[in-house]
Formats: structure tokens, sequence, C-alpha cells
């Protein structure tokens, strides 16, 4: 029988491990966290998220623009790092599809955009549950199509996009590639920039016995939570936009996968490694030893979140650059 992996923590990396633990006692200070509304959880989250956002690369100029879409308008965030007319990364945040914000991962898409000198769109795609599937991921479509003819007002190349996310941004990336491409448009996005997405509604009873305590980043019981958030119904888990594991992936851009070995989705993102190779599209995937969910964010501490960041960007700058 395999040996099964420490369950206390010990596996994390030294400093992913300290970020878990400084975030756990900065949700710990809000007792009532699980049973408050869905707009105070969004509040407390950003104040603990809030130091992980600091510092980090300067840009040359940032924009706030309100993006007209289907679903009402969006607020996107675009960083470039110089001058000039650049290749874009369109970056979708993670928090479930219920929390976080392009705020909470402001300093991520800023490293994105000063290692790979493209420019950084950030998306604050609705939340649920208030705003269900598929309106957030059709949100992201519409901020897309408007890049095409006003990205060059903001020095965007929007011949050469780029799409990314981690965890549900990671789901809406992949989702997104594939709206695009049944709609005619395969050309419209150049590469995706996955970071540990959440690609099905299950996780082996393995990964959660291993990955799913508290020593670790997200629990199994939370992520069933954010699913439920998501769907309208129990049909929806059926949809291959909802769960990219069940589509045809034939068509799709060339992929890097950030891939967290602590963590319980690592296993589903290592499936979606192999269906993107066998449908053909050239496909990158690294597993960070020692990483849990979300460890990208702990990029002010942590030597092996800078170096997922900077081989993550090297390739977007390969790729698209």
């Amino acid at each position: 029988m395999a040996k099964r992996l420490p369950r206390n923590g010990l596996d994390l990396d030294p400093d992913v491990r300290q970020f878990i633990r400084t975030v756990g006692a900065g949700f710990a200070s809000y007792p009532d966290f699980q049973d408050a509304p869905a707009a105070r959880q969004r509040q407390w989250a950003e104040e603990v998220r809030a130091p992980w956002t600091r510092g980090g690369p300067a840009m040359q100029k940032t924009w706030n623009v309100d993006v007209p879409t289907r679903h009402g308008s969006v607020r996107v965030r675009i960083h470039k790092p110089s001058a000039g007319v650049e290749p874009a990364l369109v970056y979708l945040h993670g928090g479930g599809w219920t929390i976080f914000s392009i705020d909470t991962h402001d300093r991520v898409m800023r490293e994105y955009a000063a290692r790979s000198g493209c420019a950084v769109v950030g998306v604050d795609y609705a939340l649920s549950p208030e705003r269900k599937f598929p309106t957030p991921l059709e949100q992201v479509v519409d901020v897309i199509e408007w890049l095409g003819p006003q990205g060059g007002e903001f020095g965007i190349d929007a011949r050469k996009l780029a799409i990314g996310g981690d965890s549900a941004g990671g789901n809406l990336s992949v989702a997104a590639c594939l709206s695009l491409r049944d709609a005619g448009k395969p050309r419209a996005i150049s590469a995706m920039l996955l970071n540990y997405g959440a690609f099905t509604t299950e996780c082996s009873a393995d990964a959660c016995e291993r990955y799913g305590g508290p020593e670790y980043m997200l629990t199994c019981a939370e992520m069933a939570q954010y699913w439920l958030n998501y769907r309208r119904s129990e049909a929806d888990a059926n949809d291959p936009l909802m769960c990219p594991l069940l589509a045809r992936l034939e068509g799709l851009p060339p992929a890097f996968l950030t891939i967290a070995e602590c963590d319980i989705l690592a296993e589903q993102n290592l499936e979606m490694a192999q269906r993107l190779r066998k449908a053909g599209a050239p496909t990158t995937s690294v597993v960070y030893s020692g990483a849990s969910h979300s460890f990208l964010e702990a990029v002010s501490i942590s030597s092996l979140s800078t170096r997922a960041l900077a081989e993550g960007s090297a390739w977007l700058s390969r790729t698209i650059g």
C-alpha cells in the first residue's frame, strides 16, 4: 500500500505554512464568519487578505474601468507594466465564485504584469450565490470581446490575449475558451494560465483525507459549498461550461497549469493537463512540492510562490509576448 502523506501540514513549505496559519488566524477573528451574510463574509475576507496585496511591483499605468456586459457593468482593472503596445493576460480571481475580488488579487496581477511584460486585465465578475452560473462566465466573455475594439485605447494588442486565473478563476478561464470556441471564435484567446483550478465538482476521498484538514488552505466542505453557491440546480453539474473536465477540449489554446501538491484540487488539475494534451493543446504542467491552494498570494514571504509566478510569467512571455 502506498504511504500516505502527512495530514498535519508538515509536508507544506514552511513559508506557505506560515501564510496559511496567518490567514487562518485572521478568519478566526470573525467567529461568526460561516453564518454571516455573503456581503459581510466578503467584507471580512477583504480585510484578512489585505496585508498580502501590499507591496510588489509598481505599474507604469493603472486604469479602473466599468465595462458593459449582458449582465450589467463590470469593474475591470488594467495594469500596464510599461509604455507602448503589449499583449495582455485577462486574469480572473479565485474565491469559489463567492468571495474575493480584483483587490484581493491585485498583487498577484501586478506580479504577472511585471514579470511577463504583458498588461493584466483583472475582471471583477459578479459573485454567487446572488449571481449564479452562467452569469459570471458570460460577463468574462463579454469583457474579452470588449477588449477587441477597445483594448488599443489602453495600449493592449487584442490579437495577443491570454486568459488565466486561480481556483474558480481557472474554471472560468477554461469555460470562457470553450464558449468562444463554440461561438466560432477559437482564436480570441492565445493561451491559458491555470492556477490550481476547480474543474469538476468531485474531489476524491483520498484527496480530502490527505489535504482537506484545517492545516491546509481549502477543505472539501468549503469547496462543496462554493459549488452549491455557483450552480442553479443539480443539472448544472453536468454542463461542461460549469465542469470543464466534462467538455470536449479540442481546439483550445496552449496551457500552463500551476498545480499545488498539497491541495484537494491537485488530482483534477493533473487530469485536466492530461486531457488537454490528449486533445492536442500544447500543455505545460508543474507540480509545486509543498505548495497549498492559494499559495501564489504568499509571494511577499515565499520563495516557492516567487518561483511559480516567475515560471508562469516566463511561459506567458514565450507564448504570447
